[in-house]
């Protein structure tokens, strides 16, 4: 994309113009200042600050990251003068194709400029590209407007971007600081934003209370802690069928739908899940949670009208619905670390885990899609909303257990 040279510049300065004395204090506490400082929003918002303290007439800064999360592209942080916190906004995958982003400096930053700075007042407004996001500075009271890449190692870049409500704008003396500023910024943020990379991705692929175990240092082999726990297990039925006969994009689709619609209400209500097993899923209620039991029912709940709705919306494609079995225990597990000296799997383990997973089996065998062991009734006082469908003997246990229907 060709960017208007009216709006863009390339900053390749002789230092014709010293920065003030002050913007070297800046990159100083950039450096050495911000070590304890974990959220890279709150090192802007006080950079911010203190650019204005320095005499650079600073209204309005801008930070546009790509993250690696599954459900957003990017995030945008934005400080205006008079903000004590900043506004953080995500933005999820396709916002590239939108007529918003497409009219924007930030596209012209990812089209390959070096630099986009924009006049806003008045005599500017005629050589300014019509992008919407002008028009709101304009309307907010900005009167200038610089935006550069902000890179990071490995060839990764982001945006970062400053807004003046000064008459005039900013002079070549404030630019230059603030360009001064950006390699020092560039460090410090990318730290920050790799540890918020890792915790992301920790997250995502085995949840937020492991992800904090590991990231505190649970990371040899049998590291772990006993934990009293409600134990779901979750298995689609007939999948070898239809992954055998369904096309591949098919069964991946199906999958996905199956997942959100047990996943989303075990998350939404405190529950945790740690693996997803092929078409299956295993995910833990701690007890510390006083109303951990009475929360897993609640998912439940919410889980089999989610499926319900996904079954209609397969019939209409053509598909059979799809069933579905759960088991449900409570009892003490080990929490932790388990594999090979190189792989590890941070997961539970235990007897209570091997109830709820016999559990699951017999919904197979008594045609129920739910089933649950009498101690977590007792433990979760609703005996009364469930149905005893009598003592059945599991695999690899000595006596029988009471089990109940939801």
């Amino acid at each position: 994309m060709q960017v208007p040279s009216s709006a863009t510049s390339t900053l390749h300065r002789e230092s014709a113009h010293a920065p003030p004395s002050d913007s070297s204090g800046i990159i100083d506490w950039l450096m050495t200042e911000t070590r304890d400082e974990r959220f890279v929003d709150n090192i802007f918002i006080e950079m911010c600050e203190k650019l204005n303290q320095a005499g650079i007439p600073v209204s309005r800064g801008t930070l546009h990251f790509r993250i690696l999360h599954p459900q957003w592209l990017g995030a945008r942080i934005l400080w205006q003068r008079g903000m004590t916190e900043a506004d953080i906004q995500t933005f999820g995958f396709g916002v590239e194709d939108s007529d918003r982003y497409r009219n924007s400096p930030v596209n012209d930053l990812h089209s390959g400029a070096k630099e986009v700075r924009q006049r806003l007042e008045p005599a500017h407004a005629a050589s300014a590209p019509p992008y919407p996001l002008y028009d709101e500075l304009r309307a907010e009271g900005h009167t200038d407007y610089i935006a550069w890449p902000l890179k990071h190692t490995l060839g990764k870049q982001h945006i970062i971007t400053f807004g003046s409500d000064r008459p005039g704008g900013f002079s070549d003396d404030d630019v230059a600081a603030l360009a001064e500023l950006l390699p020092a910024f560039a460090l410090v943020s990318e730290i920050r934003l790799k540890n918020r990379l890792a915790r992301t991705l920790l997250e995502t692929y085995v949840g937020p209370h492991a992800s904090e175990q590991i990231l505190a240092g649970a990371t040899t082999r049998g590291a772990g802690v006993t934990v009293s726990a409600a134990i779901l297990i979750c298995d689609l039925r007939d999948f070898t069928g239809i992954s055998d006969m369904w096309p591949r994009d098919d069964v991946i689709e199906l999958l996905n739908g199956y997942f959100d619609a047990m996943a989303e209400p075990i998350e939404r209500h405190g529950g945790e899940i740690l693996k997803f097993m092929g078409d299956g899923l295993l995910a833990i209620f701690p007890l510390n949670n006083t109303s951990a039991c009475g929360d897993l029912l609640a998912a439940i709940r919410e889980a089999q009208t989610a499926m319900a709705a996904l079954n209609e919306e397969n019939l209409k494609k053509g598909h059979k619905p799809l069933g579905y079995g759960i088991g449900v225990h409570v009892g003490d597990v080990m929490y932790g670390n388990i594999g090979s000296r190189s792989r590890l799997d941070f997961t539970v383990i235990g007897p209570t885990v091997n109830v709820a997973s016999r559990l699951e089996s017999l919904t197979k065998e008594l045609k129920r899609p739910v089933l649950l062991s009498r101690a977590f009734v007792e433990i979760g006082g609703c005996e009364a909303k469930l149905e005893n469908v009598g003592s059945h003997l599991l695999r690899g246990l000595s006596e029988p257990i009471d089990v109940f229907a939801f």
